[in-house]
């Protein structure tokens, strides 16, 4: 059938025929011919950090009302959507959150995961539980972890999460994944002018040389609750002059299509770093991402505003081929490319946080 998948219609759903053919196993292009190969999934809208560009106190407070355990995708229901996602040309998941390992036995996930096969695991942490949990995951079946930590700057990393948590618990964690083998190891940092971005050498020259890859990411206007504007965002135009001057660098082809960091190692062959440019250049064209939020929405882009409702499909009893069909319908209709036509007034705009759909 030559027809263009029909989009999602404003209540969120697919309309179908009966004659329709399934599309599981087939290879799903979007209306920009962008394939579907990497799964962010969300295990949790909670974390244990109070990051001022994610989850901000003065909004996620005590009060704040996240999601009842009832809301949340079982395990079950994760690896059973996992599967079909695998079908449609998944190759990659990465589990997120909220901060994914306070997620109770999230080993327990991972293991299942694994047993899927054919996929890459990867976990994106804040580091604070990872120095004790490291080991488990991997024997988990986990690949790699990805830990976020904004500056060396004791003071400033506090201040930054929000909670008082030290830069040396995180440290801790970064060691006993590197023991365990949960490698490459990468380290993101948001970059905020004016809050942390005189600890972007410093943060390139304590890793330096030991085989982990720092990844600069500029600040992002994700969600409605941290204050984006596009006065604190340093570029990594910028960031890149900033180490190149102290250890120079040179450019690196990307590792495969699609990847959102651009490359670069240090020219004497001591490591590379990384810098993610989704506000100065924007890599819409490429994206292979899909998100799947705690409770089963499925999202097409980090900068949405609604999502589709898997979790209903699953618990209404529908089989794994309408499933299949439903993704291939929201990923067929994708047009998103927020990073292209990014103005001040766009990002304004109501978005989901990113403590819900996934970093």
């Amino acid at each position: 059938m030559n027809e263009r998948i029909i989009p999602i219609t404003d209540a969120g759903r697919i309309p179908t025929r009966p004659d329709e053919a399934h599309t599981a196993g087939k290879a799903l292009l979007d209306t920009r011919s962008r394939p579907l190969r990497d799964l962010r999934i969300s295990v949790t809208d909670r974390c244990n950090f109070r990051c001022t560009y994610c989850m901000p106190k003065d909004v996620f407070g005590k009060d704040y009302q996240f999601l009842e355990h009832a809301a949340l995708l079982t395990f079950e229901e994760i690896t059973r959507l996992a599967r079909v996602f695998k079908a449609h040309g998944v190759e990659k998941i990465r589990l997120t959150g909220g901060e994914p390992l306070i997620r109770r036995n999230v080993e327990r996930l991972i293991e299942m995961l694994a047993g899927i096969g054919g996929l890459e695991l990867t976990l994106t942490t804040n580091g604070s539980l990872l120095a004790r949990k490291a080991q488990a995951l991997k024997d988990a079946g986990l690949d790699r972890v990805t830990v976020s930590l904004d500056s060396l700057d004791d003071a400033i990393f506090q201040s930054m999460n929000d909670v008082k948590f030290p830069v040396a618990k995180v440290l801790e964690g970064i060691d006993a994944a590197a023991r365990a083998g949960l490698t490459p190891l990468k380290v993101n940092v948001v970059v905020k002018r004016g809050v942390n971005d005189h600890s972007i050498v410093d943060m390139a020259r304590h890793f330096k040389g030991s085989g982990h890859i720092v990844r600069f990411i500029e600040f992002m206007d994700v969600g409605a609750t941290n204050g984006w504007r596009m006065d604190d965002v340093v570029p990594s135009a910028e960031v890149i002059r900033r180490i190149d001057a102290e250890m120079p660098l040179e450019p690196v082809g990307p590792n495969y299509p699609g990847e959102v960091a651009q490359r670069w190692r240090y020219v004497d062959g001591s490591g590379e770093i990384g810098v993610i440019s989704s506000v100065t250049q924007a890599f819409c064209s490429s994206c292979t991402r899909a998100r799947l939020s705690t409770e089963g929405k499925l999202y097409t882009c980090l900068f949405a505003n609604a999502g589709f409702d898997l979790r209903a499909l699953v618990r209404d009893g529908a089989s794994d081929e309408a499933i299949a069909d439903a993704i291939a319908g929201v990923w067929g209709a994708r047009a998103d490319r927020y990073s292209e036509i990014r103005t001040a007034e766009t990002a304004r705009g109501k978005k989901i946080e990113m403590s819900y759909i996934g970093g």
